[in-house]
């Protein structure tokens, strides 16, 4: 039996409103397709995904920074606490199959990073423009099918 696909969505810690709806619109969009969700754990676009996964029935796992998985956002699942600081993001990216990332700043960029640098495909959905990334002007609907077309079609190669 072959593993659920997850995917590693970033973004901003405190998202405006805007961001925040873009984000639960994108965990609904994995949970209704039986995605999990894979995050950094806490607020903001993390919390706004997992909730979006959850009202969809969806799974999330949170990849926490500290290490208490009490601090893990109300819709988290699986809390895993790392006390790792910043560096979780790098589980986050190994953890997942593929990337998307929302509007947030440095730590979003390192998941960006991350994901390009051992070869994750990573879904531009924040307007980043980063040489690398997938972009999908389209939204979430799109995001989502552009990034599993392209996990299917990368582990259909290896």
């Amino acid at each position: 039996m072959k593993p659920p696909i997850a995917i590693a969505v970033c973004g901003a810690g405190q998202a405006d409103p805007q961001t925040a709806s873009l984000a639960e619109q994108v965990g609904q969009v994995l949970a209704r397709r039986g995605v999990r969700l894979v995050c950094g754990g806490l607020g903001g676009v993390m919390a706004a995904a997992c909730r979006g996964a959850k009202s969809a029935g969806g799974m999330t796992i949170g990849i926490l920074p500290g290490p208490d998985p009490a601090d893990a956002n109300t819709w988290v699942d699986v809390a895993i606490p790392t006390g790792l600081g910043n560096g979780r993001n790098l589980v986050i990216i190994y953890t997942a199959d593929g990337v998307l990332a929302l509007p947030g700043n440095s730590g979003t960029l390192s998941e960006i990073a991350f994901g390009l640098k051992i070869g994750k495909p990573v879904v531009d959905l924040g307007g980043w423009g980063i040489p690398g990334m997938i972009p999908a002007p389209g939204g979430p609907e799109q995001a989502v099918q552009v990034l599993l077309g392209e996990i299917s079609k990368r582990k259909a190669q290896s």
